[in-house]
């Protein structure tokens, strides 16, 4: 059985391919990237079919990360497909549970942060968008920070499954 994860931001150029591209390399470090799919989209559609902002990239290429990725728009549908809806800050967590169809559906998004102990109470992954490179690099390090408690969560409820 697959266990899906898809990590949501605003328009799906900078957070959320992000989040993607990190935490899959953590899976495939982990030897889960057989029974784990990770993907990623936006809450809107104004970037559909473009790739990751160029500060994105040369982030997570300066780090070591492969970055192929092709912008897309959630849709409510794909909520029975996904085990898994992590957001990047509060507003997409909200709107992502507005979209679900189903209450089993809106408990299926968590907030990226959430797994990050270290993180306190500021769960937001800020938008770097309109700053430097210094908000991409620091949306990396918020990234990479929360994903080994993110793999550990995936690990739990794929074990879980095949149990």
């Amino acid at each position: 059985m697959t266990y899906r994860v898809c990590f949501v931001c605003t328009g799906n150029i900078c957070r959320s391919p992000m989040a993607e591209i990190v935490f899959r390399a953590r899976v495939a470090e982990a030897g889960l990237d057989g029974p784990v799919e990770v993907d990623s989209a936006g809450t809107g559609g104004w970037h559909e079919g473009d790739g990751a902002d160029p500060r994105t990239v040369a982030v997570l290429e300066e780090n070591g990360y492969a970055t192929v990725h092709t912008a897309r728009q959630f849709q409510p549908s794909w909520f029975s497909r996904l085990d898994l809806v992590v957001a990047l800050d509060s507003g997409h967590l909200r709107a992502l549970r507005r979209l679900a169809p189903t209450e089993q559906d809106a408990q299926k998004v968590r907030l990226l942060r959430s797994y990050d102990p270290a993180a306190g109470d500021d769960l937001d992954v800020p938008d770097p968008y309109y700053g430097g490179a210094e908000g991409f690099e620091e949306c990396l390090e918020m990234v990479e920070a929360a994903s080994a408690g993110l793999l550990a969560a995936v690990r739990e409820d794929v074990e879980g499954q095949a149990a």
